[in-house]
């Protein structure tokens, strides 16, 4: 096991949704980190204000850019004499990436070969790639681990796949110090609306449609936010150096299962029925390639960097459904 000296971190994509948690992380719950510069372009789905409890910390800098410009990212590992770098900054979601395969292979693809082509004039920095578990594919019984195949099966998925693979190959190549990791379907404060809980959320409060593809039976292994920020800084502090690490939730369940204990948690936290709600649930169209079932095995995590979600699903949306809440009334 490494003990990586990490005191100057760059993180790119730190306005985003898990990005900015892990942010919040190292600033609040962390000693010995003494910068940590966020990179960030502001696309729709940043937005600084999930950094405000930690905005006027003085080891806390913005920068506003993108990691497709090598001489910024060189400029930034130089004047803040950076050590780590913790890669978020990423296209995410399925549905987007079939409408625009293009825009995902830029960002996701050329944006982690252009930030390994800095790292190579840099060969002292550890570079820790956040990855997926969608690059597995779909698993109808069992558990992906770390040596499970890749069989992507979205565009989004495939082009993480292949950044991943173009970190594995420097790290070889180029003798880099990397890590990667892998995670489940991740929940928790500031994720934008367009994913499963903050959409239904969001559907909920308005009391509109909650749209379910198919017939709602693909299951899903749900991460608390806060958690996976947790375990992310484990490998990076931790991890063996070209090694992987899956980042599972231990939580599944079914969409349709998911929307009906979303119902019945917000409505608790409205003190009403359940059955006010239930009508809402909408049945639309499956998506193209959509994938059955997603597992990771967290036995690697644990046995090697000691790592488990500490947070259960029931604590996690509650503070999840707080947030918005809270959001929504001002």
């Amino acid at each position: 096991m490494s003990n990586r000296v990490c005191k100057h971190l760059l993180v790119t994509g730190g306005a985003g949704f898990i990005g900015s948690a892990f942010i919040r992380y190292l600033l609040q719950k962390v000693e010995g980190v003494e910068k940590v510069v966020n990179l960030d372009l502001l696309t729709y789905a940043g937005d600084l204000a999930y950094l405000a409890p930690v905005s006027s910390d003085p080891r806390y800098y913005f920068v506003h850019g993108d990691i497709l410009s090598g001489p910024l990212v060189e400029e930034v590992i130089r004047t803040h004499s950076i050590d780590t770098i913790v890669h978020f900054a990423a296209e995410s979601h399925v549905d987007r990436s079939i409408e625009d395969p293009k825009c995902f292979y830029k960002t996701n693809v050329e944006g982690t070969l252009s930030l390994l082509e800095v790292v190579r004039r840099f060969p002292s920095i550890h570079f820790h790639h956040i990855s997926t578990d969608e690059v597995y594919g779909s698993v109808k019984e069992g558990f992906f681990t770390e040596s499970s195949p890749y069989k992507p099966n979205s565009p989004y998925a495939a082009s993480k796949a292949a950044s991943d693979h173009f970190v594995r190959a420097y790290a070889r190549t180029y003798g880099l110090s990397t890590t990667l990791s892998h995670s489940s379907n991740n929940y928790g404060p500031c994720q934008y609306p367009e994913k499963f809980i903050p959409l239904t959320l969001s559907a909920l409060m308005g009391e509109s449609p909650i749209p379910i593809y198919g017939e709602g039976r693909n299951v899903r292994d749900w991460l608390f936010v806060e958690d996976h920020a947790e375990g992310i800084w484990e490998v990076v502090q931790k991890g063996l150096s070209g090694e992987s690490y899956n980042l599972g939730g231990g939580f599944e369940i079914e969409n349709i299962d998911l929307a009906k204990t979303l119902i019945d948690a917000f409505a608790s936290y409205c003190g009403e029925s359940p059955k006010k709600y239930l009508p809402l649930i909408s049945f639309v169209e499956d998506r193209p390639g959509h994938d059955f079932r997603y597992a990771l095995s967290g036995k690697k995590m644990k046995e090697e960097l000691g790592w488990e979600p500490r947070s259960t699903f029931e604590e996690g949306l509650t503070q999840t459904i707080s947030w918005y809440m809270e959001r929504a009334h001002g």
